[in-house]
């Protein structure tokens, strides 16, 4: 008995209807976008994220000099954290060798807790002015994953809502046949003949 309930929109049988195949080939397409379609356009999405970012990274790193910075004054110190967390990065006064050889104080980046006279890295701009550091590889790989899970999750949402709308509009149109037939046999069914 099981093997006629399965699949029973696939076979010539006289209670099918054509909105009963629509729906069946709507499954099977639906199934096969949300298993290979969709981790298909996160991969491809992500792959394409993460060859972008990394050449804007390496862009940045091309255009920007690293420096060793000697701060000239403490940063605020570093709120405990329950999360074992990164600590916060701070604007301080610190003094550097530009490139070029000559010395330069300004803003850096550092660390909450560093103490005078520590030293930091500075990234540079080309008019010498302290800023943030390129993406690391770590931060291109996020975004990339972040991509690549955005566009999954966005074809899984337009596939389903497809089929949510697709599944609707068969439901209708059944319930409409079901309605037109029960019109022409309906008032039959309460006559008794003898």
């Amino acid at each position: 008995m099981r093997g006629q309930v399965v699949g029973w929109r696939w076979r010539r049988n006289p209670l099918r209807r054509r909105s009963d195949v629509v729906e069946a080939w709507t499954v099977l397409i639906v199934l096969m976008l949300l298993v290979v379609g969709a981790p298909a356009a996160g991969f491809l999405v992500g792959r394409w994220a993460h060859g972008d970012a990394r050449a804007h990274a390496a862009a940045q790193r091309a255009e920007r000099d690293l420096v060793t910075a000697v701060v000239v004054e403490n940063a605020p110190a570093a709120t405990p954290s329950a999360h074992g967390d990164k600590p916060p990065l701070h604007w301080v006064r610190a003094r550097w060798t530009e490139p070029d050889g000559g010395s330069r104080t300004g803003e850096a980046r550092v660390p909450a807790g560093t103490k005078r006279g520590d030293r930091a890295d500075v990234w540079l701009d080309a008019a010498g002015r302290s800023v943030q550091a390129p993406p690391t590889n770590t931060a291109v790989w996020q975004h990339a994953l972040s991509m690549g899970t955005f566009a999954t999750a966005g074809v899984v949402g337009v596939v389903l809502a497809g089929h949510f709308t697709v599944r609707r509009v068969t439901v209708r149109r059944r319930l409409d046949e079901w309605e037109r037939e029960w019109a022409r046999t309906g008032p039959d069914w309460g006559h008794h003949r003898a």
